[in-house]
């Protein structure tokens, strides 16, 4: 997909001198890959506003997550933005749509991920010599069939969510790799939505905070488990 500066510049949730947030669309990678294509990178530079160069990614989101990105506009922004992530001060707010409905409520979902490697290619699994990583859950609505849930990645380890989701039995709607077959269920899009962030960025200052509106691939699905636009 491609994006015109206007339509990014009209994505900026947040923006102040050292830091930009905005909502990066599904389907969109945010960097290049191993074969090339399109990517978010090539039209950064429509985000210079006054600054003389375009700002750069602070984390990543997968291809086909859609929602909060944040960028860093300068180097200190980026180092200090570096750390927020690093030691996990990112409070980052997903949207999920998964399969089936969960018998408890919420809780916490504390397996430790690894990279698996193979000629086939790559994929994270749950195995307990990983990295540890924990993800905390809410369930917001259901339809039996599909859940709406709210989750808060503790750890930022690759593709967190939609593993840890998996491995509880209920993967996320439209994941052909973590789905169990089930990948297609209410179509063959990731319904995976980074909704809000909230950075300390200052420490003397309120965090920054920015949400994502609902996008449109994702609107049936949540609307069908109770979601309501305010």
């Amino acid at each position: 997909m491609s994006l015109s500066p206007e339509e990014l510049r009209a994505r900026v949730l947040h923006r102040d001198p050292a830091v930009l947030i905005i909502d990066k669309p599904a389907g969109l990678a945010v960097h290049a890959g191993p074969k090339g294509g399109e990517h978010l990178g090539l039209y950064l530079g429509a985000l210079n506003f006054e600054a003389r160069r375009p700002p750069e990614l602070a984390h990543r989101l997968d291809r086909e997550t859609s929602g909060c990105l944040v960028l860093g506009r300068h180097k200190n922004a980026l180092a200090r933005l570096g750390e927020l992530f690093a030691q996990g001060l990112a409070d980052k707010t997903y949207w999920a749509v998964v399969v089936g409905r969960p018998k408890d409520e919420g809780g916490l979902i504390d397996f430790p991920l690894k990279k698996r490697e193979s000629k086939f290619g790559w994929k994270m699994e749950t195995d307990r010599k990983g990295q540890p990583s924990a993800t905390r859950w809410r369930l917001l609505g259901s339809d039996g069939r599909l859940s709406w849930l709210e989750c808060r990645p503790l750890t930022g380890r690759t593709h967190q969510i939609r593993v840890h989701c998996a491995a509880i039995g209920h993967p996320l709607v439209g994941d052909s790799i973590y789905g169990r077959g089930t990948g297609t269920l209410a179509g063959d899009r990731l319904l995976l939505h980074s909704r809000a962030i909230a950075l300390p960025y200052h420490s003397a200052k309120p965090p920054i905070q920015a949400v994502a509106p609902v996008p449109e691939h994702m609107r049936a699905a949540l609307a069908g488990c109770g979601f309501e636009e305010s």
